[in-house]
């Protein structure tokens, strides 16, 4: 067993690297930018060269070394070929045999839902759980599986793209993908946001939402949380969109754990609260007692996620 792992998750905006141990003691962490230039031709060297410059510094050689696990904002074969990552520039290659050739270490890749998903399982939330789902509420809901201890990434990639489950046929307005009615325009935090500016102009109800000039998901689970009553009708819908949502992925999963996580995932119990009440309403009898969790390392599960994909 090598002694360290290296954890790299990727945005469009900044690189997160890590170094790890074995066992999963965050050693160092570090962030540097996504240089999208070209096509993003320079970001695998830029890590590379990142990574050496941090190893040498701390004084550990690269025989002692793993490897390095690699998240992606897109869907990633399980051979390490990307087909294609938008929001980077890049189109369709391998980018763990790119990694590994300019760095001279075995390389892992995966989808960066995914490795968030396999890092709360390893030293955060789901932590003691093999079979689990990890569900993001930010921006967008992405999500990752986990059975056995293993990512299911499916044969294009797109295992746990949960985000883009259809819950409404009637929806008129498109989703990011294109579709129309996925689980993602209602439970990600844009989605409960436009759902309250819907609301506030369809309906005379009194709400504290009304003096606020810019309305965030955050102030919308505060007044509920204070008794707002339209607040409190959103986040009773929020959570009944999503408790259904995920009685349907655990009757295909059937995990232990739900592990909630992303910016919405900040509202806490309430949002716990809700979405578990929808969710024994709508679940099959035998996984009616799956367990939900919050997630605990925020935006460090990638780097975890990643290092332990390279440790396994």
């Amino acid at each position: 067993m090598k002694k360290y792992a290296v954890g790299v998750d990727i945005g469009g905006t900044t690189v997160k690297i890590g170094i790890f141990t074995s066992e999963g003691e965050l050693i160092t962490k570090w962030e540097i930018t996504t240089r999208k230039d070209e096509g993003g031709k320079y970001i695998l060297s830029d890590v590379a060269a990142s990574v050496e410059e941090k190893l040498s510094e701390q004084g550990i050689a690269k025989d002692d070394v793993a490897g390095v696990g690699m998240g992606v904002p897109g869907p990633v074969k399980e051979d390490g070929t990307v087909v294609k990552c938008v929001n980077l520039g890049w189109g369709i290659f391998n980018c763990e045999e790119e990694l590994s050739k300019i760095i001279g270490l075995p390389v892992k890749a995966g989808n960066d839902a995914n490795m968030a998903a396999l890092g709360e399982a390893w030293q955060g939330g789901g932590k003691g759980y093999s079979n689990q789902v990890m569900v993001t509420l930010g921006t967008g809901v992405g999500g990752g599986i986990i059975i056995g201890g293993k990512m299911l990434s499916g044969t294009n990639g797109a295992g746990g793209e949960i985000g883009h489950i259809c819950v409404n046929d009637d929806e008129t307005e498109t989703c990011g993908c294109g579709k129309t009615g996925c689980l993602e325009q209602y439970t990600s935090a844009t989605g409960i946001v436009r759902a309250a500016n819907k609301i506030l102009q369809a309906s005379d109800k009194p709400s504290k939402l009304r003096s606020v000039q810019y309305i965030s998901a955050k102030e919308i689970f505060d007044a509920a949380k204070e008794g707002d009553e339209l607040a409190g009708d959103l986040v009773e819908d929020h959570g009944k969109c999503l408790g259904k949502a995920l009685a349907a992925i655990a009757a295909v999963v059937d995990p232990e754990v739900f592990v909630i996580g992303g910016g919405v995932s900040r509202a806490g119990e309430i949002l716990i609260d809700k979405t578990s009440k929808y969710f024994a309403q709508y679940a099959f009898h035998a996984c009616k007692g799956t367990k939900f969790a919050l997630a605990t390392l925020g935006n460090d599960a990638g780097i975890y996620g990643c290092a332990k994909a390279v440790l396994d």
